[in-house]
């Protein structure tokens, strides 16, 4: 499940193995080590491989692919926080995948529910991250971000128009808005 960009439009960004550092670096925040702690209690344990820098063709940040691992776009990358970002928000992805025994990603329902969760529980959309998207908003900026989050991540799906998509999100925006596994409430 792709992911919109989050680095500076016209930026060169980074060589894959700028980017393979910056992933080791990643790996050593709290925040990762938790969700690799639970996919491992989960009985999906991720290896060194799992996570892999690559030069992508499209301007998304990153992806999760059902048993292939996550890749993070090293020429969309510019500062460790934007790397941090796409690993915390592809392993919630690797979570969801995880934890549920049919998961389908060609399911708009399905996609919808795992990008909202990715987008919440993520900080994607957290109030300076979204500024510096020069996105203003006083009010109600969180729940927005993630629609359009979720939205522009649905895109990259071939089995969902944005119609379907945008029906599937409204349809499970409440459950899994407010699933915050694993973690007790929403970071």
């Amino acid at each position: 499940m792709a992911d919109e960009p989050t680095s500076i439009p016209g930026s060169a960004g980074r060589t894959v193995q700028e980017c393979e550092d910056m992933i080791r670096k990643s790996l050593r925040i709290p925040m990762v080590k938790f969700l690799r702690e639970n996919l491992e209690k989960a009985g999906c344990g991720i290896g060194d491989k799992f996570i892999k820098a690559v030069h992508c063709d499209g301007s998304y940040s990153g992806g999760f692919t059902p048993g292939k691992g996550i890749q993070v776009c090293s020429n969309q990358m510019n500062i460790q926080d934007e790397v941090n970002q796409v690993v915390i928000h592809e392993l919630i992805h690797a979570f969801d995948e995880c934890r549920s025994a049919n998961l389908d990603w060609t399911n708009c329902a399905h996609h919808a529910c795992s990008e909202i969760r990715a987008g919440h529980l993520s900080g994607d959309c957290n109030y300076k991250r979204e500024l510096l998207r020069g996105f203003m908003k006083i009010r109600g900026h969180e729940q927005e971000c993630v629609r359009r989050r979720v939205m522009k991540s649905m895109k990259g799906n071939p089995y969902c128009s944005e119609a379907a998509a945008k029906d599937a999100m409204e349809a499970v925006w409440d459950v899994c808005y407010n699933d915050t596994q694993p973690f007790d409430r929403a970071p």
